[in-house]
């Protein structure tokens, strides 16, 4: 359960800026609000980890990169259109960096890391996969609805799409190590 929880609570941390976003956006309905919480919130993770002396790892810059910037360019342009079309380049961007062999390491518990190194691999490459979809998803949806509707869409599937696979994934590799590490010490006696 301490797995499941150390890990979940990684997924909420890259998720914090999204999800303060969300609800200053739901709660005041200013985009410029949310997008500075976010922002604000972004920063504030990257400098206290630096802080604490820890390694910030590529996707967590990328992800600091891409908040500022598009938080800027939302305050220029102030076109809903652009706020809607936005998350289809960062979800690009996003899986990109995803396609990075073992960038998922970062998120598995060590015994994880020794008995199912392949599938947080394989686990990678799917969480690529699902930020393609969510781009295609996101232009089809920002194209084809309102600015209200498109939120409410496209905040339900940010997030329930993320902590599905998070959930499926953690199944899957929590069977499969617990299959390895039984088969291993069989094999050791």
């Amino acid at each position: 359960m301490r797995q499941f929880l150390d890990a979940s609570r990684v997924l909420a941390m890259d998720l914090a800026s999204t999800l303060l976003f969300l609800a200053i956006l739901a709660t005041t309905g200013s985009l410029i609000a949310a997008v500075a919480s976010g922002m604000a919130l972004g920063i504030a993770q990257i400098g206290h980890d630096l802080w604490r002396g820890k390694r910030i790892e590529a996707l967590q810059w990328l992800s600091l990169i891409i908040i500022v910037v598009s938080g800027s360019a939302t305050f220029v342009t102030d076109d809903p259109l652009f706020v809607m079309l936005k998350p289809t380049v960062i979800y690009a961007v996003v899986g990109c960096v995803m396609l990075r062999r073992g960038w998922m390491t970062r998120y598995l518990p060590p015994i994880a890391q020794h008995l199912v190194p392949d599938l947080g691999v394989l686990f990678g490459y799917i969480w690529a996969g699902l930020m393609f979809g969510s781009a295609v998803l996101n232009i089809v949806l920002a194209l084809l609805l309102e600015p209200a509707a498109w939120a409410a869409w496209k905040s339900a599937w940010a997030i329930g799409s993320k902590v599905a696979l998070f959930l499926i994934q953690y199944a899957i590799m929590k069977t499969v190590g617990i299959r390895r590490a039984r088969r291993a010490m069989a094999a050791s006696t």
